[in-house]
């Protein structure tokens, strides 16, 4: 994924309003959601989300293949 396309649209997903969560795959088929915009933190092509129980998970948008969000949104696939 590219530098830019990676953070518009993290950004854009965490400033829903209302929030919606949303899925991220990274290469290998791991799969994280974000279930909470202040759990995310973006800079630079870096992402760290705070999951539950505060466990710190990076990535970067190297790693990510897909962002995807809920059906209703079909620009965030």
């Amino acid at each position: 994924m590219t530098l830019d396309n990676f953070q518009q649209l993290l950004e854009a997903l965490a400033k829903r309003n209302p929030f919606h969560p949303f899925t991220v795959e990274m290469v290998g088929g791991r799969r994280v959601e974000v279930d909470h915009a202040r759990a995310l933190v973006t800079r630079d092509g870096v992402a760290v989300y705070i999951a539950p129980g505060g466990v710190p998970i990076w990535f970067d948008h190297e790693s990510v293949t897909a962002i995807s969000a809920d059906m209703g949104d079909a620009s965030a696939t």
